[in-house]
């Protein structure tokens, strides 16, 4: 009897065994997988914004938002308002509350090493998102996801040279360049003047910052105007500015689009409207919507998991005979 009863109660307990395990075996998973990869566990991202001096910005940050949320990454937010100082507080805060991952467009090229060494002391993996920086130490980030900003020009560049082929010149080019020291003044700058130094009929005449701002553009392209009568074509960094100086080569009595050829980077829908209005020649894509992108990175990097050094966005080129077809898929 005392030898049944013994029996009865070892089973008792090998079925009460069994049943905690089995209750506890989803939630053990989790932990499981958090711990291993870290990708179920909350992930908090805190992110440094250039700021919102263009369309193409505020579709940026909207992307990151939206994607964050639907990612289910908490995202601590802080806007620069194009101030490197502003970033780098920022930056330092987020060591402060200790975040799993940083990522940030950097307003500027240089000046990130002394607070990029603080997060890699600290443990916190960092991203560069859209704007690289200049670092003799690659340590100091996992990745830089974004566009390249040389190609770009580039492309810029040689729709120039393409559509003045047959010309025999000069021609006259007034540059706005974004802002000054930024990766995609510098590297737009770059590759466009790399592609039109083969021809000595392309003449830059006027280079100046517009600031990435439509009302920078404005200002700066009523200066180029009243220096230079005989422009023939505007090379912008950016759609707002572009569009900016577009309403200075109307004001002044031209047509842009005809009196003044206008080369445009970054791909916004107003940008689109303007070349179906033929204002526009040309928009060299650089494409905003990194949102996913950089949530996919940011749970590889917050589970320890290596990623590319360089992580490239896919963009096209569109002249202004394609605008009208292209402009109802712009979302920005």
């Amino acid at each position: 009897m005392a030898r049944r009863a013994a029996l009865v109660l070892t089973a008792a307990l090998l079925a009460s065994s069994t049943l905690t395990a089995c209750s506890t075996e989803n939630p053990a998973s989790g932990s499981s997988s958090a711990a291993k990869g870290g990708t179920h566990r909350p992930i908090t991202l805190g992110f440094a914004q250039v700021g919102a001096e263009s369309g193409w910005r505020t579709a940026n940050t909207k992307s990151i938002q939206e994607a964050a949320k639907k990612a289910g990454i908490t995202l601590k937010f802080s806007d620069a308002q194009q101030k490197q100082e502003n970033q780098i507080k920022a930056i330092r805060t987020f060591i402060q509350q200790k975040v799993d991952v940083i990522a940030f467009s950097p307003v500027v090229e240089s000046g990130w090493d002394t607070v990029l060494k603080e997060a890699k002391d600290a443990g916190i993996p960092v991203i560069l998102t859209d704007r690289a920086v200049d670092t003799k130490d690659a340590s100091l980030y996992k990745t830089f996801l974004g566009s390249d900003f040389v190609k770009e020009g580039k492309s810029a560049g040689e729709w120039l040279t393409g559509a003045y082929a047959n010309e025999r010149g000069p021609v006259n080019i007034v540059e706005l360049q974004g802002t000054t020291g930024s990766a995609p003044a510098n590297d737009r700058k770059a590759g466009f003047a790399d592609v039109i130094r083969s021809d000595a009929k392309f003449k830059i005449v006027a280079s100046q910052s517009g600031d990435f701002t439509r009302a920078k553009g404005k200002e700066v392209m009523q200066a180029f105007l009243k220096s230079h009568n005989d422009i023939d074509v505007l090379y912008a960094h950016n759609d707002d500015m572009a569009l900016g100086a577009i309403q200075a080569i109307e004001e002044a009595g031209k047509k842009p689009g005809t009196d003044i050829k206008v080369i445009s980077v970054d791909g916004i829908k107003d940008a689109f409207v303007a070349m179906t209005e033929g204002k526009i020649n040309v928009v060299v894509e650089c494409n905003p919507l990194l949102g996913d992108q950089l949530m996919d990175l940011t749970r590889k990097v917050a589970a320890g998991e290596s990623v590319p050094p360089r992580v490239e966005t896919a963009e096209g080129v569109f002249p202004q005979d394609q605008a009208a077809a292209a402009l109802p898929s712009r979302n920005y």
